[in-house]
């Protein structure tokens, strides 16, 4: 039983490490993975700029501020597959995003969060064998990370980043 647990505790441990040397882009290109976040309790967030729920930009601003000198850091991933909800250059979005939001969290480069070109992070959070196997549905799907490294939570597009759901998982994974 003792090795049973060991095997598990040690899968969990290599998912981490998995999940964490995962390469991506920052909107400008410069390499990143969500190791250069650890200590850090992240929510990973697929974003639009031309979509019904484009308003959440405002909230994940909000937590962004609220929570990050308690090490925690929103990481936004305009992702351009329902809609053209993204189609524009990353300059476009990110200029977008600061002057209409106000928005100082990180954002990457466009990717796909789904399909044949799904981006690995998003293979690992939502695949077949990842962290909450099933696709993301729409803009706005949020992944929280432990500050190990590890998933603890998903949230459809619909849940606002800061409803008592999110905000107080993100307290909870902040202790």
């Amino acid at each position: 039983m003792r090795s049973l647990l060991v095997s598990i505790a040690l899968l969990g441990t290599a998912a981490a490490a998995d999940l964490a040397a995962i390469p991506f882009k920052t909107i400008d290109g410069k390499e990143k993975t969500l190791a250069d976040y650890k200590g850090k309790v992240v929510l990973v967030v697929n974003t639009a700029s031309k979509c019904g729920l484009t308003p959440q930009y405002e909230a994940l601003e909000a937590i962004y501020y609220k929570y990050s000198k308690k090490d925690f850091v929103v990481i936004g991933f305009p992702c351009n597959f329902f809609y053209d909800d993204a189609a524009t250059t990353e300059k476009e979005i990110e200029k977008f995003c600061k002057d209409k939001y106000d928005v100082s969290f990180p954002l990457m480069e466009k990717v796909h969060v789904k399909g044949a070109e799904q981006h690995p992070l998003y293979a690992a959070l939502t695949g077949k064998d990842g962290a909450f196997p099933g696709d993301v549905k729409w803009n706005f799907g949020k992944f929280l990370i432990g500050k190990d490294g590890k998933p603890l939570a998903r949230f459809e597009p619909q849940t606002k980043p800061d409803s008592a759901e999110v905000t107080e998982a993100i307290e909870k994974a902040l202790k």
